[in-house]
């Protein structure tokens, strides 16, 4: 780490613990990610923080969401954790066809939790380090009116951006119907430009081909061109991270 980062480092948690909030068990790396997420601006970034640690003792009280909280949510099966890309990154995919907007939305934001966690300690090699990042594939495939959630997918940016900064390291959307162009171009202005930067709507052979040259063919499935079979996330077993 350069002086320079290593000083706003110091600055940042100086910042969160005047404001009443520890960060001994973050490490610099955990720092930085929502210092590149503000832009290094040391202000923005300490009422970030902060936000992040209020919003996690309310949501995750027990430092991880066990899969009984989210019962409903894991029996569609929409979600896949498939391993580990060449660059060695989660790869997750999501059947945008087997998904319904939730009548429990608290469950639903659990399961957000829940689903973002897993894939960060399936990239972790026995201890966070604080900089993980994961790919995802959104399969738009087959979809309906009927699975068209925008406040869903509103929910899980936010999500993203505000709690789990600098966390996307790809996302590919596959397969997107004409009539699903317009609620996109509507959720998108919910989305940062540096998450935005790292979506590619895959829309002819060469994006495929980038998309498989990314992820890796042992871990893409075979209906995406590689030689892998669909893992389910509940059937993916990974210690849980604390905090």
């Amino acid at each position: 780490m350069e002086d320079s980062a290593a000083d706003a480092v110091i600055q940042l948690r100086n910042s969160v613990e005047k404001s009443g909030f520890s960060t001994q068990d973050c490490s610099d790396a955990t720092m930085m990610r929502f210092l590149i997420a503000r832009s290094m601006d040391i202000s923005k970034t300490g009422k970030m923080f902060v936000q992040w640690r209020k919003w996690r003792d309310e949501m995750v009280p027990k430092g991880f969401i066990d899969e009984s909280e989210v019962e409903d949510e894991l029996k569609a099966k929409k979600i896949f954790l498939q391993g580990l890309s060449i660059k060695q990154l989660p790869v997750i995919i999501v059947l945008a066809n087997r998904h319904f907007h939730s009548k429990d939305q608290l469950q639903f934001k659990k399961f957000i939790v829940h689903l973002l966690d897993k894939v960060i300690a399936s990239g972790c090699k026995g201890k966070e380090i604080g900089n993980e990042k994961w790919i995802a594939i959104v399969d738009l495939k087959q979809i309906s009116y009927k699975n068209i959630d925008p406040r869903g997918l509103i929910t899980g940016f936010q999500f993203l951006q505000n709690y789990y900064p600098e966390r996307l390291g790809k996302c590919f959307i596959l397969n997107m119907p004409w009539f699903f162009v317009s609620v996109w171009r509507m959720v998108s202005r919910f989305v940062d430009s540096a998450t935005l930067k790292n979506i590619l709507i895959v829309s002819n052979e060469e994006e495929r081909r980038i998309m498989i040259d990314e992820v890796g063919e042992e871990v893409m499935p075979v209906e995406y061109g590689g030689k892998a079979k669909f893992i389910a996330l509940q059937d993916v077993v990974i210690p849980q991270l604390h905090g």
